[in-house]
């Protein structure tokens, strides 16, 4: 089993930034790709951001791309959010892939969740 636990998550001023992380324990050599999503009220789970274990490869959102960046140390993975604005309120969470089919912009092909955390921007 993978274990995710977040951690980062506040509330910031439109324009400013944060920084999200997510520690990954337990079996992480199983891991794929490591994914962000985000759920802001009333709306659906959306992908956010998406790198592969091994050799790092991403795949970056639109609505985020030139603002967001992922990155992994060992087995923490980081998303550094710049340039924040208040359509990226929503409930941020880390996710877990271990199959390396499967397209990872698709929520139900991670196996694995943190419990999320709540990233508030203001106006």
């Amino acid at each position: 089993q993978v274990q995710l636990v977040e951690s980062g998550g506040g509330l910031v001023q439109a324009g400013g930034s944060l920084r999200l992380s997510c520690a990954a324990s337990g079996r992480t050599l199983s891991i794929y790709a490591m994914g962000w999503f985000r759920q802001a009220p009333g709306k659906e789970r959306e992908f956010v951001v998406a790198s592969t274990w091994s050799d790092r490869t991403t795949n970056y959102a639109d609505s985020v791309k030139g603002r967001f960046t992922i990155s992994r140390d060992k087995n923490t993975v980081s998303l550094q959010m710049n340039s924040l604005k208040p359509e990226d309120t929503a409930v941020y969470y880390c996710a877990a892939k271990k199959t390396d089919y499967g397209l990872t912009t698709l929520e139900y092909n991670y196996n694995y969740w943190g419990q999320g955390t709540q990233v508030t921007v203001s106006s």
